[in-house]
């Protein structure tokens, strides 16, 4: 493999394995902080209970997403320092911003509510909650800026003396369509992914047959929540595919197959072939009209094929091959939707099983969810992979090609020997985060204090 090779695969398994944390932060603190509101509000000892039992989960994912976050950015030095000379002056301000007010906001907050329960009076404890929580959506929104601006530059100009981009409009970063819609489709997914998690523990516990009454109240808030939610980022989704036919037709024609430009156009479930070096694959169980509606919202709107998009971005950019990866862009849009139909069953059946008064019985239902937990993490995965596989061979979309981004001056095998220590570090993160998570999960409740005596910190 070359250089280019294992330093896209490098940054591909840094930036997965850290965005397995990134959703679950983002949404057990507002379920948590859910939670705390509603012990505040009732004074129901349960409802205390469980915001310090889902905060310490909430707590030990952040200390290792921190960590594979930090080595994230480290990239783009190490290996890709051509992209960051070339495009600095511009993907560096929102990622300032991220680590210099939401990071710190963050982590201060945290450090108040962790170590605030007996100092801090209720409402100024509560609020620290809620900033927590609006740290990670902060955070969310200045690295998808970052993200949405390589997929669909704007607010920049070229510098004349250096050729290089520079950045003139900080408010279209935050007004870009791309970052709109995709951060809004981001925090959703991570709300989705927080009340997952949130349900397949809670079940676990009832199953285990300890404190079932607490235990119900967690997992019909995360049913509450889920559903909706997924409805919303199920129609968000479709919106964003919509604004990516617009600036990025190649992703979305290459989402599925679509070699010839087609009017109206069809979506197939599943299909056979369809690679670069196969433009007839076989498609199975084609919905007529889908396609036409996912990308344009028009009952028989117009879809590029990737061999016109292909010509188009030859006579702008000059010789080339323009088409990504078609069988990850096929498959990544597909595991994604099915996947999240199938969450959406599952919340549908809970909410049913909730408004019989029957989910602590439902032993079937239990088992299902439980392992349910692993679905949203695929879901977020596919679409990463969709949305940064689609732009290639760009790094930044119309501006620099992935090729030309590398670091000069490393060679493959340090690239190569990189790659192996990162790998080895990650999965010994991996076991440390599996155990702690599994062993916190599986613990009975703290006892509730009673009413006069103050709430202790959070002890591990």
């Amino acid at each position: 493999m070359s250089q280019l090779d294992l330093a896209r695969l490098q940054f591909a398994m840094t930036s997965i394995y850290h965005f397995l944390f990134v959703p679950v932060t983002i949404g057990l603190a507002f379920l948590t902080a859910l939670l705390q509101t509603g012990w505040h509000r009732t004074g129901r000892s349960e409802l205390l209970q469980l915001t310090r039992f889902f905060g310490t989960l909430l707590v030990i994912n952040i200390a290792v997403g921190v960590v594979t976050g930090l080595v994230q950015e480290f990239q783009f030095g190490m290996d890709w320092s051509q992209y960051s000379r070339t495009v600095g002056d511009v993907f560096g301000a929102p990622l300032a911003m991220e680590g210099l007010a939401a990071f710190f906001l963050e982590s201060t907050f945290l450090g108040l509510w962790l170590f605030g329960w007996d100092r801090l009076p209720k409402r100024v404890h509560l609020a620290t909650i809620w900033l927590v929580a609006v740290g990670g959506a902060l955070s969310a929104a200045f690295i998808m800026a970052a993200n949405s601006w390589m997929q669909h530059p704007v607010g920049y100009t070229i510098n004349s003396s250096t050729g290089r981009p520079q950045l003139n409009d900080v408010w279209k970063l935050f007004t870009n369509p791309v970052f709109l819609r995709g951060y809004l489709h981001a925090i959703l997914a991570s709300v989705v992914t927080g009340s997952v998690v949130m349900l397949a523990v809670s079940l676990w516990q009832l199953r285990k047959g300890t404190s079932p009454r607490t235990f119900q109240s967690s997992a019909r808030l995360s049913l509450i929540v889920l559903v909706p939610v997924i409805l919303v980022a199920m129609l968000v989704g479709s919106e964003l595919g919509v604004t990516e036919g617009k600036y990025q037709p190649m992703k979305i024609a290459g989402a599925e197959a679509q070699w010839t430009t087609c009017q109206p156009c069809s979506f197939s479930l599943f299909q056979v072939g369809g690679g670069k070096n196969d433009h007839t694959p076989t498609k199975i169980i084609e919905v007529p009209h889908l396609l036409s509606l996912l990308a344009t919202n028009h009952w028989n709107g117009k879809v590029l094929g990737l061999d016109t998009v292909q010509s188009q971005y030859q006579a702008q950019y000059g010789p080339g091959n323009y088409v990504p990866n078609i069988f990850i862009q096929y498959w990544s849009m597909r595991v994604m939707a099915y996947l999240a139909v199938v969450v959406l069953l599952v919340g549908l059946w809970g909410l049913w099983l909730l408004w019989r008064r029957r989910l602590g019985a439902a032993r079937w239902f239990q088992r299902i969810a439980v392992w349910a937990v692993v679905l949203p993490f695929l879901m977020n995965t596919a679409g990463w992979l969709l949305t940064e596989s689609g732009r290639q061979p760009w790094i930044v979309q119309g501006i620099q090609l992935t090729k030309n981004g590398v670091s000069p001056s490393v060679t493959t095998a340090t690239v190569a020997t990189s790659l192996l220590v990162f790998l080895l570090l990650y999965a010994a993160l991996a076991v440390v985060e599996a155990v702690l998570m599994i062993r916190f999960a599986r613990k009975d409740l703290a006892p509730a204090p009673n009413a006069d005596e103050p709430v202790p910190s959070l002890s591990y």
